[in-house]
C-alpha cells in the first residue's frame, strides 16, 4: 500500500507491507505506480497475506502534485476490486506472460490487418461463444489458428480466462480486440467475448458405427432435411445430453455444421460426431438387414397410415433402433416412411387451434428421445 508523507521540500512515497522498505523519491513515483499496478493484478494474484494499511496524517495533509493522489486512489480502488474477484486472478503463468506481452500498440491495429496476416484464413471459419470455443480447443477436431478476446474487464472473467489458458497451452495465439470487432466476426451474434478462428467441421463419412454408450440397445438419431441451424443445434444438444449413441443426417437439403449450429448446441457439435450420407435410404436398408428397427414420426392426425402409429409414451425399445426425424416443413419423405416399422406420435394435452397443432422439430425430438431412452431401461 502506498502512503504519502509531507516534507518541507519534496514529497516521499513509502511502501508498507510485511516489512518497511526504504523511501522512494517523488521523481520515481510514476514508474513505481505502474509497476505496482501490473504486479498487483497479474503477477501476484495468489498472495493475499498483505493487507492494505493506510497511515493517516492528522496534522499535515499530503499535497499531491502531478496527479499523485488520484493515482493512489485508483490503485487502492483497483486493489480492493481485484481482491473481491477471488478465483478470477488465479491464472497460469502462461496467461500472465500473455497479458504482459500484449502491448497496446498491437491491440490498436485494425482487425482486418491481423486477419490478412494469416495466409490460410480463407480455409477457416470463426467459432464464437465460450463453450464452443473451449470445446473446439480441447476436442482437437479442428485446427485452431487464433483466439480473439474482448478487451477490457470482460477478459478477466473466469470463463474467458479458462479459454485463454487452453489456447496458450495448445500454442494458439491470443489477441485482444474490441467488442465491435467481435460483433463483426460473429455477424452480430452472441459471442460472449471470445471468437476462435479455426478449421471448419464437416459431417463424418467413416463407414463404421460408433461404439454404443451403454449395454442397452443402441439408439441412432437420423435427420432428414433439417435446414434451420438453430433447430439442428438444439437437436444435437438434446441428443448429446440424453445419451444418443449416434447421429446421422442427409447431406442434401440440410444445413452444414456451421459455427451457428455449434453455438446453438452450446458446443455439443464439437463433441458429438454427426455422420453424413448421400443416400439415407441405402443406409437404413443396410441397418434393417443387420437387425435394426426403423421408427418414424408423424403428427397425431395421421390415422390413415398403413404403418402402426404408437404414442411415444407407450413405445418400448427392446432392440437396436433408428429414430427418423423429418424436416421442419414436409416431414419425412415417402421413401423413408416406407421403411418404417412403427410411427411415433406425441399426443397433445388439449384441443388445439389450427396453426399451432404441432411442436417445433427440436422440441419434438427431445421429447421422443427421452421417451425412447427411458423405455429401454425401465428398471432405472
Amino acid at each position: 500500500m502506498w502512503v504519502f508523507t509531507s516534507a518541507p521540500h519534496q514529497h516521499k512515497l513509502l511502501l508498507w507491507g510485511r516489512r518497511l522498505h526504504r523511501p522512494v523519491s517523488a521523481s520515481r513515483v510514476g514508474s513505481h505506480l505502474a509497476s505496482y499496478h501490473v504486479t498487483a493484478t497479474l503477477l501476484c494474484p495468489e498472495d493475499r497475506s498483505i493487507k492494505p494499511v493506510v497511515k493517516k496524517q492528522h496534522r499535515h495533509k499530503p499535497v499531491a502534485s502531478d496527479g499523485w493522489r488520484d493515482d493512489e486512489r485508483s490503485v487502492q480502488g483497483k486493489e480492493r476490486k481485484n481482491q473481491r474477484k477471488g478465483d478470477v486472478h488465479r491464472v497460469s503463468s502462461e496467461l500472465r506472460k500473455l497479458c504482459l506481452e500484449d502491448s497496446p500498440a498491437e491491440r490498436e491495429r485494425p482487425l482486418i490487418q491481423k486477419l490478412t496476416l494469416d495466409s490460410k484464413a480463407e480455409s477457416h471459419e470463426v467459432v464464437f461463444g465460450i463453450a464452443p470455443c473451449l470445446l473446439a480447443l480441447t476436442q482437437g477436431r479442428r485446427t485452431a489458428r487464433k483466439l480473439f478476446v474482448k478487451d477490457g474487464e470482460a477478459s478477466h472473467r473466469a470463463s474467458v480466462l479458462k479459454v485463454c489458458e487452453e489456447a496458450c497451452r495448445r500454442g494458439v495465439q491470443v489477441q485482444r480486440v474490441s467488442k465491435k470487432d467481435l460483433d463483426r466476426m460473429s455477424s452480430g451474434r452472441v459471442h460472449q467475448g471470445v471468437c476462435l478462428q479455426a478449421s471448419p467441421l464437416s459431417y463424418l463419412t467413416e463407414d463404421r458405427d460408433p461404439a454404443p454408450s451403454s449395454k442397452d440397445p443402441p439408439l441412432w438419431l437420423v435427420l432428414e432435411g433439417i435446414q434451420d441451424p438453430m433447430n439442428l443445434g438444439a437437436i444435437l444438444r438434446s441428443a448429446y445430453f440424453l445419451g444418443v449413441d449416434g447421429v446421422a443426417s442427409s447431406l442434401h437439403h440440410s444445413c452444414p455444421l456451421s459455427p451457428v449450429v455449434s453455438k446453438a448446441s452450446s458446443g455439443a457439435m464439437e463433441v458429438l460426431g454427426v455422420y453424413g450420407y448421400e443416400n439415407l435410404e441405402d443406409m437404413l436398408k443396410l441397418k434393417v438387414a443387420q437387425g435394426w428397427q426403423v421408427v418414424g414420426t408423424v403428427g397425431a392426425e395421421a390415422d390413415e397410415s398403413r404403418i402402426p402409429v404408437t404414442r411415444s409414451s407407450d413405445f418400448q425399445m427392446t432392440k437396436p433402433t433408428l429414430l427418423l426425424i423429418g424436416g421442419e416443413g414436409e416431414g419425412l419423405s415417402q421413401e423413408l416412411l416406407s421403411l418404417c416399422h412403427t410411427l411415433l406420435t406425441i399426443p397433445a394435452g388439449r384441443d388445439l387451434f389450427p396453426g399451432i397443432e404441432s411442436l417445433n422439430v427440436s422440441v419434438a425430438t427431445g421429447i421422443l428421445l427421452h421417451s425412447l431412452l427411458l423405455s429401454r431401461r425401465p428398471s432405472r
